[in-house]
């Protein structure tokens, strides 16, 4: 930081919300995103069976997407993919997501389209949710016709076969896609929805939220007080956790979700992470509604895990998470 930067922050406007390291958010409305994870180019490819390009698809609103090609025969299911940050950080350039989104396109052999969608507290919610219809209808509509300068994904693509996905906030994100798509009936191309931890809340606390304010950090990307700042950050004004956006097992909402027809879901849970009581009660409530419902739990590792963390017991989880998605998404197929 240099001498200005050090003068404007000690004389600028005050600092109201922060989540360390990663977001500041002034009095006067400005919002400060610290380089907390470098973004990469799309021609950088740390799987060398594996085509990456970014596409702009939504101009007014600024949507992009980052796509994974990997070098195989015929055609491949799609996962559509939202990124984590709590709605509030993160990109589809991020380092950290490309490496492990070409790692996955390559070792599951399937296409995916890692969305970038619009951040709190700019864009509060439920403008991730909107940004995530959108890259749906924009796909949709492309299984229709075939564009010369978008052939070189699409004729890979089975659009028959496509899957919902993300973590954190982004399997939030792939959660509210999927249910708002089900209220019509379940689209015979959705296959399946696969959720990494996803940022779901509540007023209530649970038992691992209440563990976390009394043990040390251990392996975990996410503290309670970060969750509290992003959820105050990405819900609308006046709204608490229990807001049917933050919390999807709320009396308002929940009945819309018991509809068995919804497609079904694979929930990857970590042992460590202050949302691991939470997600187990999402798998739980929506076994009880007769959904089809997957659940792991990853042990000795916290949120992010995938993306976040170096360590041998991380880098071994995460090859189990691949093989757990690959196995659920050509489960699914092979019931065709």
């Amino acid at each position: 930081m240099g001498a200005s930067d050090r003068n404007h922050s000690h004389q600028g406007p005050a600092v109201v919300e922060e989540i360390q390291g990663l977001l500041k958010v002034y009095e006067d409305g400005h919002v400060e995103r610290l380089p907390a994870m470098p973004d990469v180019p799309c021609t950088w490819t740390p799987e060398p069976d594996v085509a990456s390009r970014d596409i702009s698809f939504n101009h007014p609103t600024g949507l992009w997407a980052r796509f994974y090609v990997p070098d195989r025969r015929g055609q491949l299911p799609l996962l559509v993919y939202f990124h984590g940050g709590g709605f509030c950080v993160g990109s589809a350039a991020w380092r950290c997501y490309h490496e492990f989104l070409a790692r996955l396109s390559s070792q599951a052999s399937c296409l995916i389209m890692s969305v970038s969608y619009r951040l709190a507290p700019e864009n509060r919610l439920p403008a991730a949710y909107e940004d995530g219809l959108a890259a749906i209808k924009w796909v949709r509509q492309h299984a229709t016709y075939c564009i010369d300068e978008l052939s070189w994904w699409q004729t890979k693509c089975s659009f028959s076969q496509m899957f919902l996905g993300g973590d954190s906030a982004g399997g939030a994100i792939a959660h509210d896609a999927a249910a708002r798509l089900g209220l019509a009936g379940a689209p015979a191309w959705l296959k399946g929805v696969i959720l990494i931890q996803p940022f779901f809340g509540g007023e209530a606390r649970t038992s691992s939220e209440k563990n976390s304010t009394t043990q040390p950090v251990r392996s975990t990307s996410l503290s309670l007080a970060a969750s509290d700042c992003y959820w105050r950050l990405a819900l609308p004004l006046g709204s608490n956790r229990d807001h049917p956006w933050c919390n999807p097992l709320a009396t308002p909402s929940f009945p819309k979700l018991e509809d068995p027809r919804l497609p079904p879901m694979l929930v990857c849970i970590s042992e460590m992470d202050i949302l691991r009581d939470r997600n187990l009660e999402f798998c739980k409530a929506m076994k009880r509604t007769g959904r089809s419902v997957e659940y792991d739990v990853y042990g000795g590792v916290g949120h992010a895990f995938q993306v976040l963390s170096k360590s041998p017991m991380s880098q071994l989880r995460t090859q189990e998470l691949i093989t757990s998605i690959k196995a659920f998404i050509y489960s699914r197929l092979n019931q065709l």
